[in-house]
């Protein structure tokens, strides 16, 4: 009697496995890398918040209000140094750029571009 084959062969598994394997190693390893790309997001969004409340705005008092958001939230990389902060007409823009990588295997890793930018009118 002539059987048909059933089911999926471990060969097969490992077709299937290795892929979603690899996607979810690196979706862990990413994460922290995200996570910290939420929280520069967060400091920013925050220290624009502190400086619209400010009678009057300064470059410096922005970053002062940013080093101390870096530091509440343990901000190591990128550095308040790289934030790049200016006025044009009244409107300061605070912009954090810079990439981040995550080692994947051996001398492999996964690499990240971030660009964060905020707006707001310093007489608002």
């Amino acid at each position: 009697m002539y059987r048909k084959q059933r089911g999926i062969t471990f060969l097969g598994w490992l077709v299937l496995l290795v892929p979603v394997a690899i996607v979810g190693y690196a979706a862990i390893r990413l994460t922290p890398v995200y996570l910290n790309y939420m929280r520069v997001a967060h400091g920013l969004d925050q220290a624009a918040a502190d400086a619209r409340g400010q009678e009057t705005v300064t470059a410096q008092s922005i970053r002062i209000s940013l080093e101390k958001r870096f530091d509440i939230e343990s901000i190591t990389y990128p550095d308040v140094r790289d934030v790049i902060i200016h006025n044009d007409g009244g409107t300061w823009t605070l912009e954090a750029k810079y990439t981040d990588d995550a080692p994947l295997f051996a001398n492999l890793s996964l690499e990240a571009d971030f660009d964060k930018v905020v707006q707001f009118g310093g007489g608002q």
